[in-house]
This record gives C-alpha cells, sequence and structure tokens, in this order.
C-alpha cells in the first residue's frame, strides 16, 4: 500500500453507511419484502438529503468536490453519522477539493519540556502518542504499565522505531492477554487510524503502517473494510498486567495546542479500590526496576574504565 486511492476511500465509506440504515431507522415505509439492496436504496438517500438522485450517485461514486457544507450536513443527516463520521466525511470532501490542503508528516519526536510535563505526573501512567498511535514519551509509571508493549517493540527489532500500540495490538499474541476486552480495543485501533487516514491521507509513514498490518493480520484487514471511524478522548481501560495483574482504568487523551497532532494518554485509578492499589505497586515495581537498571549501567561503565586503564598500563 504505497498511496491512497481517495475516490474509493469515498465510495466505500459512503456506500457502508448506507448499507447499514434500514428505511425504518430513516422514517421512510418499507415498500414490499423483496428489496435488493441492502440498507437504503441511493435515491432515498438522495430524498433525505435534498440532492438530485445523480447528484447523490457522482458523491458516492468518489465525487465529492465542490460539496457545500450544507450539503455534506443533510448528507451527514441522511446518513445518521455520530461525530466521528461526521468530520471523516467531511475531511474526505476536502482532500476532494481543488485546493488540497496537505498536512505535515505526523510527528516522530518531543519536545524535552513535554518529558518534563509527563514526569510531573507522579502518581498516573502518563504518554505521549502521535495519530499513528506511536509511543513518543512516557513517565516512568507509564513504562511499567505500557512494559509489554515496549518489550514487543524490541523483541527481535531490525530498526530502531517507536513503540506503536496498533501494531502491538494486531500482530503480537500477548496483546489478547493484555487487554481484558481485546476485541473492543482491537476495533477501536483500526477505526481511530481510519479516521487519522482521511484527516491525512499523505503520510508515508501512516500508509507503511496500514500496509504492514493489512498484509500481517487477517483481522486488521477485516476491521480495516468495515470502514468504521472513532474518537478516542475519554474511557475506560482494562489491561492485565503481568506484574500486578488486572488494572480497570480510566483514561483522558488530552491534546497539546503546542504539537498539532500529539495527544498526553493520563491513566487514573478510582480510590479505595484494587486498581488504586495495584498502580501502587506497579509505582514500586517501576521504581526498583529503573534502580535496578541504574546499577547495571553503572556497574558496565566501572568495568569498562577497568578494562581501559588495565589496557594503559599494560601498553
Amino acid at each position: 500500500m504505497d498511496q491512497v486511492d481517495q475516490r474509493a476511500e469515498v465510495r466505500e465509506f459512503l456506500g457502508s453507511r448506507r448499507a447499514r440504515i434500514t428505511p425504518q431507522q430513516a422514517g421512510l415505509p418499507a415498500y414490499g419484502g423483496n428489496r435488493r439492496v441492502k440498507g437504503l436504496r441511493r435515491e432515498e438517500v438522495a430524498m433525505l438529503a435534498g440532492v438530485s438522485v445523480d447528484y447523490y450517485v457522482r458523491m458516492e461514486r468518489g465525487d465529492l468536490g465542490g460539496a457545500s457544507q450544507s450539503v455534506l450536513d443533510a448528507l451527514a443527516l441522511a446518513l445518521q453519522l455520530d461525530e466521528a463520521e461526521r468530520d471523516h466525511l467531511f475531511d474526505l470532501a476536502r482532500e476532494a477539493g481543488p485546493a488540497r490542503n496537505r498536512r505535515r508528516t505526523t510527528s516522530k519526536t518531543v519536545r524535552p519540556v513535554i518529558q518534563q510535563v509527563l514526569d510531573a505526573f507522579t502518581e498516573a501512567p502518563a504518554w505521549v502518542r502521535n495519530e499513528r498511535h506511536d509511543m513518543l514519551a512516557a513517565n516512568p509509571l507509564a513504562r511499567a504499565l505500557y512494559s509489554p508493549v515496549i518489550d514487543s517493540s524490541l523483541a527481535g527489532a531490525t530498526e530502531r522505531r517507536p513503540a506503536n500500540t496498533t501494531r502491538f495490538i494486531y500482530l503480537d499474541p500477548q496483546a489478547r492477554d493484555f487487554f481484558v476486552d481485546y476485541d473492543v480495543i482491537a476495533n477501536d485501533a483500526a477505526a481511530m487510524l481510519r479516521l487519522e487516514a482521511g484527516r491525512n491521507p499523505h503520510d508515508k509513514d501512516l500508509i507503511a503502517l496500514v500496509g504492514e498490518l493489512s498484509t500481517q493480520s487477517d483481522l486488521f484487514r477485516r476491521r480495516w473494510a468495515s470502514q468504521d471511524v472513532k474518537l478516542h478522548r475519554s474511557g475506560r481501560k482494562r489491561l492485565r498486567h503481568p506484574v500486578v495483574g488486572q488494572l480497570d482504568l480510566n483514561f483522558e487523551a488530552l491534546e497539546l495546542p503546542s504539537e498539532p497532532g500529539l495527544r498526553i494518554n493520563v491513566y487514573t485509578a478510582d480510590p479505595n479500590t484494587p486498581t488504586f492499589d495495584g498502580l501502587r505497586l506497579l509505582a514500586s515495581w517501576a521504581a526498583t526496576q529503573e534502580a535496578s537498571q541504574e546499577t547495571a549501567q553503572e556497574t558496565a561503565q566501572e568495568t569498562a574504565h577497568e578494562a581501559s586503564d588495565a589496557a594503559a598500563i599494560e601498553s
């Protein structure tokens, strides 16, 4: 997958949204029982949106160029799109327009001050992701929480690249144990990537990631083909950590206005719950791990210095 066919994206998205709505759901009479299409007919969508059948047919064939906001609003209403789907429709229309505003490449690094912000969260896991779901920075507690994801990215890696939660979800068998609600998490991850592909269809790294996942995961191919899109701002996430057991966490995804496209994910636990205690235990474990690593590094440095001194004496 080296480029995005925008007309096909429009065609498949509109077709899939039309197919899921029955005449009854749209408030239309159901004539007879032998409808040859699943969901609404094109002429029914055109009527609901207040446009001609020919115009809607052109739109569903991939031609959204020139569609006004009022037409897109009417189409979103006719197809009963939710907020994420409406945003996606407008992104597709914007890309189809004559003056395409190609977005910058998604960030791969963060400024040092962002790491300082993360480290200020001393009792909550906090980490920064970009729109491809790369983990760009994290505080110690988040590194401990997502240690299976980070370790997976390092195992057998032939190139240095950040841990990516969606790659872990679809390509590492451990993900089914780590995420308690694996099916929901997998569906949401693909839907979030699909939403970003509509916003930023020329991001080569995003295209490469989708191609990698499509090649290696049957489940991802099915979820990608569903055309579903989703916003991911807050909610609950249940993780089964290999050290402290199950954690039922609240999460908030906070946008960084100074870093467009980056978000800080922060996880918290309800007070007086096993998860609250589990996070404290995880923090203790993380501190122990960090101290062990520092000791190992100091030992390695001392050994190197001793070897260097010995070599100097011999010479």
